[in-house]
């Protein structure tokens, strides 16, 4: 859904400069390394809090995030693989023991198995099930009691609406054009409301009362800042830190439609790859790759400190009093007000910013962060990662190319390149084309020539690292070259040369 812009004041969070604590016990693979090779360590703090959270034991949390890791790149893989028949994925078990992967083929069930995943046949792919779900935004929210929370669960293969009338809310869907037999409408109390009241999940002010965290720290070229929820301050608005010394500036913010801005930080303050664990201790920021539902993930907050739980479903909508925000990720992570705009992360990839939600943390509850990515896609921001800041682009084997060009792009996006047309090539000969984006996302590279009537794909490179070479010798003709982010925000750096 494309984002709409509107600015409502807020609250908002704190940026704090704390240093490293050393690394526990259960180890997990690089997003660079098999599991059989180099490995790090989970972040302080996440054990603990997986246990308490979920109800496991240590070894059981740390079997959890082992087995997450290791299946994340299976379900990358067959996500590409299936393309327009795939029905969604998760991971199943209280230790993640299990990736389901589903399909609108049986066809497809083998190569399921052999990846490593358990296959389910469904009737409808993921996207049919998102244009179902985006009909429902359309129509809903203008009726007073028409389904506060709406989303897509993949498990189920329908789309959920909460609502307090049920079958008033089912007598809307009848008129809206809508297969009712997709839709699933849940009785429920849940009224969702923005938790308003740089190291991510400190406290900063908006204001004399205005409360709200800090989400993650970005640079936008040589300014320094922090992302957090639009709701917590409007454009303009000066902001000061947990010490209540003047901290930055709002320079951009949305809400509702989305819910995320970002500040600028003035020179005293100093932006790290850090998220505060609630415990004394920092979680460092490697990246920020997408975590699949099912996936374990934590969230910082100047309220209520350090919760975790697991990624229930995605692509949820929900009406708060002030309008409707769209495309958020829902969690069974607690929160309270105060908490607003801080830090979601799975083990050390940013995933997003909170919102809001409902409950609290002594009786559990139900909370929704944005994802990081589309917050920095649209300000051209850069998340503070363990790799720099940010690490360098133009690194690798993608240099003394004759044409070179640039652009970014978000989890599961892609672009056409060069600049979103073609080239030709008026001879036999090779084309070849290299691909460089930052350590730890997924990007794969497609060279694709026009038969007359449609793209054929001649030529790809799919490995699951950031970098990708293609060498292809073929006829005249017309060729582009498509990148995709199977996983992970960052810029990318595309060489190519042809004959």
């Amino acid at each position: 859904m494309s984002s709409r812009h509107a600015i409502t004041t807020g609250c908002v969070l704190t940026i704090t400069a704390l240093t490293l604590t050393a690394p526990v016990a259960a180890r997990l693979p690089t997003a660079e390394t098999p599991a059989a090779a180099a490995v790090r360590q989970p972040p302080p703090g996440m054990l603990e809090a997986l246990q308490r959270d979920l109800g496991l034991t240590r070894e059981q949390a740390q079997t959890r995030l082992l087995n997450e890791a290791r299946l994340r790149p299976v379900e990358a893989k067959l996500r590409r693989r299936l393309g327009s028949r795939f029905g969604g994925s998760w991971y199943a078990g209280s230790i993640a023991q299990s990736l389901v992967v589903a399909t609108t083929d049986s066809a497809d069930i083998p190569q399921v198995l052999a990846a490593g995943g358990r296959g389910e046949v469904v009737n409808r792919s993921l996207a049919e099930l998102d244009a179902i779900k985006e009909k429902l935004d359309e129509v809903l929210p203008s009726h007073p009691h028409g389904g506060s929370v709406r989303y897509v669960d993949v498990r189920s293969n329908k789309v959920i609406v909460l609502a307090e009338e049920p079958s008033t809310t089912e007598d809307i869907i009848k008129t809206a054009g809508v297969d009712a037999s997709v839709v699933s409408v849940l009785p429920s109390d849940e009224q969702p409301r923005p938790l308003s009241d740089v190291v991510g999940g400190a406290p900063y002010y908006v204001g004399s009362l205005s409360r709200c965290s800090v989400g993650f720290s970005v640079l936008r070229g040589t300014r320094n800042g922090f992302v957090s929820a639009g709701h917590c301050g409007k454009v303009g608005s000066a902001t000061t830190g947990f010490n209540r010394v003047a901290l930055g500036v709002f320079q951009a913010s949305h809400f509702p439609d989305n819910d995320f801005g970002w500040v600028a930080v003035n020179a005293d303050w100093t932006p790290r790859p850090l998220v505060d664990n609630g415990s004394g201790g920092t979680v460092t920021v490697a990246g920020s790759r997408v975590a699949i539902e099912g996936a374990s993930v934590c969230r910082s907050g100047s309220a209520t400190g350090w919760h975790c739980g697991t990624i229930q479903q995605r692509n949820a909508s929900i009406s708060y009093p002030q309008g409707n925000v769209f495309e958020l990720v829902r969690t069974n992570v607690c929160a309270e007000p105060g908490d607003s705009g801080g830090s979601f992360i799975s083990i050390d990839q940013a995933q997003g910013v909170t919102s809001g939600g409902s409950g609290d943390c002594t009786s559990g509850g139900v909370t929704y962060f944005q994802p990081i990515g589309e917050i920095l896609t649209t300000y051209g921001l850069t998340l503070v990662t363990t790799a720099g800041n940010p690490p360098p682009l133009s690194t690798g084997t993608c240099t003394g190319y004759p044409q070179t060009v640039t652009g970014t792009l978000n989890s599961e996006q892609s672009a056409y390149q060069p600049d979103n047309r073609y080239y030709r090539a008026t001879a036999v000969g090779v084309h070849v084309g290299c691909l460089d984006a930052y350590d730890g996302v997924d990007f794969d590279l497609y060279l694709q020539k026009w038969n007359g009537r449609d793209w054929d794909t001649v030529a790809a490179s799919d490995s699951s690292g950031p970098d990708e070479k293609i060498s292809y010798t073929g006829p005249p003709g017309y060729y582009r070259y498509r990148v995709l982010s199977s996983s992970g925000f960052s810029p990318y750096v595309l060489g190519h040369k042809s004959p």
